[in-house]
């Protein structure tokens, strides 16, 4: 006869993303035969990461539980959370429910890859909820960097799970309302099993400060370069800080364009569905910038990031077709450098600044994350028996760990997981029952997946140390040597400096071709390893590198 607890479902969680790394965010809740997702977020390619335009997670298991998913719900709209969609929804097709603005963004993206009448969306508002199978979902207002953030409340037969989503506690927001505390207390008083909190801020002590702080520093700078023109870089998805900006141009009488492909289309989205006010007509498009003085306009752009192709440094580079920085230009960078960006940002600056432009970054952001103090609220207003720390690296999600123990939860009920592994839990206990596939799909151009390791590996090959390309032709039939071996180099050495060595390069080839072909070898494999083997030897001795070496057979007839 089966146990009680062995009779009752329990609820697993899994990570397919987001953990042990800033962005790819998605988590996948099972009960039974109902799966429900949790974001769907694509993350940044890494430095290594050759030619690679971003990552995306790996729903192996979500394919091969097709059968059991019952739909996407979506915390907001920032890439990290929404930007793998096309993506994941060519392999699964199942609703999405999300808020206004997340919706708008992703039907931006279904429409780019010809989706939009393929996937099955849904829009919810604050404070409603969804059944799907097993579970009920409600929508909880939060604050954050963009509007209609929300936190999920995860009902289950097996007891409730709060997800935070991206957070912060803004009790002055620029639009809307402030976070709904009032909501979370009352889940927190009915019990709360596990919450899965932000740990993106969790090292940093204090509360997290109002959107609003930096509208006020806006309305220095603007009365401070009266006389200049003002360029300001910031997080397309940034609408409240465009907002504050559109504001301090109103104020100060100046016009705002925007400039940058995902600026124009976040914002232009904000705008349509009335998330952004502009009462005095402030915006103007690229192409009416000119009719106005410079020191009565304003350009937001994007490139806060130091992004290579991003609007602000095409300008530092002065590769832009339509802004030339001009001396006396004031530029306010709008964000902190994420993490791994801080050389690429600085890069831009000293480049602006030889221009001859004054530079702002003080003072002029703030983090639209939950710090310590805002965590610890959210703990004690739920109340939660499981602590899941989420959205970060690990030493991150370690510095949340700690605050939950601090607060009085069980060591032994803090888990901090691994992408891929499975929590599961009820009301009695919580174990890792095991592990998943996951990893990062590698997205280049409109290659999906068709990157790996290897050709990674390969890239990084040829950045280090260059190719050398052996050509030769043999006779058909005979195998004679016919023409070559002619040696062609890139990225090796400059070969019209190096003449010498390229011709030591030709001798030692032709001498293991001769070496074969006396042996009677017609193997062109062996061939081409012995050509490899004994130039990759000559070429370490001499430079210490070791260049990719291809060698190329041609047959001929005679």
């Amino acid at each position: 006869m089966k146990s009680k607890e062995n009779s009752i479902e329990k609820l697993k969680i899994i990570p397919l993303g987001g953990l042990e790394q800033i962005g790819m965010n998605m988590t996948a809740f099972e009960y039974g035969d109902s799966i429900v997702v949790v974001d769907c977020g694509l993350a940044f390619p890494e430095d290594d990461m050759l030619g690679v335009d971003f990552v995306i997670p790996d729903v192996t298991y979500l394919v091969e539980n097709y059968s059991k998913v019952k739909g996407f719900v979506i915390t907001h709209g920032h890439e990290d959370h929404i930007g793998a969609i096309p993506y994941v929804f060519k392999k699964i097709n199942v609703p999405i429910y999300t808020l206004k603005l997340t919706m708008a963004l992703i039907e931006k993206k279904l429409e780019e890859h010809d989706m939009l009448k393929t996937v099955k969306r849904k829009v919810v508002k604050f404070g409603q909820s969804i059944n799907l199978g097993s579970f009920r979902i409600e929508f909880i207002k939060t604050n954050h960097s963009i509007q209609d953030a929300a936190a999920l409340a995860i009902y289950s037969p097996a007891g409730t799970v709060v997800h935070t989503g991206d957070f912060k506690v803004d009790y002055t927001p620029v639009y809307g309302d402030a976070i709904d505390l009032q909501r979370f207390a009352e889940i927190g008083k009915k019990g709360v099993l596990a919450l899965l909190c932000d740990s993106t801020n969790a090292e940093r002590p204090g509360f997290t400060m109002s959107e609003r702080t930096v509208g006020a520093t806006f309305d220095r700078i603007f009365s401070e370069h009266t006389k200049s023109r003002l360029i300001i870089a910031t997080f397309a998805s940034n609408v409240d800080r465009v907002q504050q900006i559109i504001n301090s141009a109103n104020k100060y009488k100046r016009k705002v364009c925007l400039e940058g492909r995902s600026m124009i289309n976040v914002i232009g989205t904000a705008i349509d569905l009335g998330y952004i006010d502009d009462p005095g007509k402030t915006l103007i498009t690229m192409d009416e910038l000119n009719n106005f003085p410079p020191e009565k306009t304003v350009l937001v752009t994007t490139g806060s990031q130091g992004e290579s192709m991003a609007a602000l440094s095409r300008m530092a580079a002065n590769l832009h077709k339509k802004v030339k920085i001009m001396p006396g230009d004031v530029i306010v960078f709008s964000s902190h450098p994420i993490p791994g960006n801080e050389k690429a940002v600085s890069n831009v600056i000293n480049e602006l600044s030889e221009i001859g432009a004054e530079v702002i970054f003080q003072d002029t952001h703030v983090s639209g994350h939950a710090c310590q103090e805002d965590i610890k609220l959210m703990y004690a207003l739920l109340q939660p028996k499981y602590a899941i720390p989420v959205h970060g690296e690990r030493r991150h999600m370690q510095a949340q760990a700690l605050l939950a123990e601090s607060l009085g939860i069980r060591k032994e009920n803090i888990f901090i997981l691994h992408s891929g592994d499975v929590l599961e839990m009820s009301e009695e206990k919580a174990k890792i029952i095991g592990k998943i596939q996951t990893g990062g799909i590698l997205v280049d151009g409109l290659g999906v997946g068709d990157v790996g390791n290897i050709v990674i590996r390969d890239r990084q090959h040829l950045a280090e140390d260059g190719i050398i390309i052996v050509v030769m032709t043999l006779e058909q039939h005979s195998n004679r040597l016919l023409a070559g071996p002619d040696i062609v180099s890139r990225g090796f050495v400059y070969v019209r400096e190096s003449t010498d060595l390229m011709e030591e390069t030709n001798r030692v080839v032709l001498e293991a071709v001769e070496k074969c072909l006396n042996k009677n070898i017609t193997d062109w494999g062996k061939i081409k390893s012995e050509i490899k083997d004994t130039l990759s030897d000559f070429v370490w001795k001499r430079t210490q590198r070791r260049p990719m070496i291809l060698p190329i057979i041609m047959e001929a007839e005679v």
